[in-house]
């Protein structure tokens, strides 16, 4: 079975932002960065070269193939800002309509600009996101996620 290779690493989250280019992307990702830290309560950690994560699951599919996966976090990418909401978006159905102009993935969240929606409704779907994932993926005693 191949080995994931988006894993979480030693670099700096705040280095990472501050190299985004474009200047609205960069100033985006420190936004999420403050409002992920508050909401989640959790340390960020870079999961491969572009991705800011916050926390960590244990998966196994039926098939056997099983790894660690970050709870929820972001990342500043060229095209848009994507925000990985890993329990996908039916049960945040409610929230979404209320959130702005966005479009979905499998567990992504893709905003063009932050500006673009409510941070308080984003606030919100993060914090039950993580919750969600909390109470479906429990951390083995005396690991905290």
């Amino acid at each position: 079975m191949a080995e994931l290779k988006t894993k979480p690493g030693d670099q700096s989250v705040q280095e990472f932002i501050q190299s985004v280019d474009n200047l609205q992307r960069r100033t985006d990702a420190e936004l999420l960065l403050h409002l992920f830290n508050e909401v989640t309560g959790l340390d960020p950690v870079m999961w491969g070269p572009a991705i800011v994560g916050y926390g960590t699951y244990h998966y196994k599919y039926d098939s056997g193939r099983e790894g660690d996966w970050m709870i929820t976090g972001f990342s500043p990418r060229k095209q848009n800002m994507s925000v990985y909401i890993m329990d996908g978006f039916d049960a945040h159905a409610s929230l979404l309509e209320k959130l702005g102009k966005y479009k979905t993935g499998s567990s992504c969240l893709y905003v063009n600009r932050l500006t673009d929606i409510d941070l308080a409704v984003l606030k919100k779907i993060i914090a039950a996101s993580v919750k969600n994932m909390k109470k479906k993926y429990p951390a083995p005693k005396g690991v905290k996620k």
